[in-house]
């Protein structure tokens, strides 16, 4: 009984503490539940704005990945832009023989897929495959003047010239230095 007093007088004594001290707050009294489900509460709380948090991060990480893949990409564009850019009418007309033959196979497999056909169809896509050949060879032609092109504006750079008078004079050198070897070894 004594212990039942005392207990009851400790809690009159947390009431009134409460009651005082949370007036001025204007919250309500929390009793031990009521802490832990706020707690908990909190904690999710918390808990969602970290998984925001962690998300925004992914998209902002995905993103800031894509901008590098991005860079990657044009960087790589720009570096072979840039070697093409001397060849470029070699690789437009090689590209016009790749679509031409890519045309002619296409028009050969037709053309023996109807093979059963009318006669009149089968000359038409005749005609159409040797107009096709033609064009293959003249743009094939047009490569090959395109290439000696580049080829003889090659021969006419400094550098080509250089090259070749250096070859020349050691040529010459080594013509020189073969007859001197040689009257040498017929002297012995």
């Amino acid at each position: 009984m004594h212990l039942n007093r005392f207990h009851r007088e400790l809690l009159e004594q947390v009431a009134e503490f409460e009651k005082t001290d949370f007036k001025s707050n204007s919250k309500p009294p929390l009793n031990e539940g009521g802490v832990s489900e706020l707690l908990n509460k909190e904690i999710s709380r918390l808990q969602e704005e970290n998984d925001k948090l962690r998300a925004r991060l992914r998209t902002l990480e995905s993103q800031a990945m894509s901008a590098l893949d991005e860079k990657v990409k044009a960087e790589r564009a720009l570096k072979d832009l840039q070697k093409i850019q001397g060849d470029q009418q070699c690789a437009l007309r090689a590209q016009e023989i790749s679509n031409l033959e890519d045309t002619v196979a296409a028009m050969q497999a037709d053309f023996e897929k109807s093979l059963t056909a009318n006669a009149t169809s089968q000359k038409e896509l005749q005609e159409s495959l040797v107009s096709a050949k033609h064009d293959l060879l003249r743009v094939q032609e047009q490569l090959s003047l395109a290439e000696k092109e580049l080829e003889k504006k090659f021969q006419q750079t400094a550098a080509y010239r250089n090259m070749k008078e250096i070859l020349s004079k050691k040529n010459d050198q080594i013509k020189d230095l073969r007859k001197r070897l040689q009257r040498y070894e017929s002297d012995e």
